[in-house]
């Protein structure tokens, strides 16, 4: 069975699998949802109560959810890898907090890194050269997002939501070339941003294989079986 067969349709593995992509991803970027609120707000459970929350952090738990739902129906529909799903993404995960359109117009700078992202003006040649670069790399899967994803991340091309829309890009990948995709936990916030200021590709490389590989074992135990 296919990988993105086996997420779409066992119903408790793709609820794990989008609460806990959901929590960790927004939690890196600093939201104070605890784990049972977020899945409390992606699927209704009207038994838990919250109280004392940005609406911000309820947009950012809802979007999330719908954008990797949008991967999901990208990688179904065989649809391109190009800038009109990055660009939808991204105004997914931004929907009803910062409603732009498109790359950002501003420059931006990113906290706790020394490197300071193009100007606004060069973003549109960097996406293009980007998207063609990516399409036409043959090499080693892990290897190829590792790179992709910390050059993503230099470019900033949006004024918000960056890095939750390139770690969804991580996954389109990886279920596109039928590996399980990989979840990069809150606890590893430190590790994860030192591999993009570091510009380190080749240890990012060989952790995002390992969180690959143990994202098979939860699978197994949720009853996937390769065969």
């Amino acid at each position: 069975m296919r990988i993105l067969e086996f997420v779409l349709n066992n119903k408790n593995y793709l609820e794990d699998l989008i609460t806990r992509s959901t929590y960790h991803s927004n939690a890196i970027e600093g939201s104070t949802l605890t784990y049972a609120e977020t899945y409390a707000i992606l699927y209704n459970d009207n038994s838990f109560k919250i109280e004392g929350k940005e609406p911000r952090e309820i947009y950012e738990a809802i979007n999330h959810k719908k954008a990797l739902e949008l991967v999901f129906k990208n990688l179904q529909n065989n649809e391109e890898f190009d800038e009109r799903l990055i660009k939808k993404i991204n105004e997914t995960i931004n929907r009803d907090i910062k409603d732009t359109e498109g790359y950002r117009t501003v420059q931006v700078f990113i906290q706790g890194s020394e490197h300071i992202p193009p100007e606004p003006e060069k973003v549109p040649n960097l996406m293009m050269y980007y998207i063609y670069n990516y399409t036409h790399d043959e090499q080693d899967i892990f290897a190829k997002i590792a790179k992709y994803h910390i050059d993503f991340e230099r470019i900033h091309p949006f004024e918000d939501g960056n890095g939750r829309t390139g770690r969804l890009l991580l996954n389109y990948e990886l279920l596109k070339n039928n590996l399980p995709p990989i979840v990069i936990a809150k606890e590893d916030r430190v590790k994860y941003f030192e591999f993009l200021r570091n510009n380190d590709s080749s240890r990012f490389t060989e952790w995002l294989r390992e969180l690959s590989k143990r994202e098979l074992e939860r699978m197994e135990k949720f009853g996937y079986n390769q065969k």
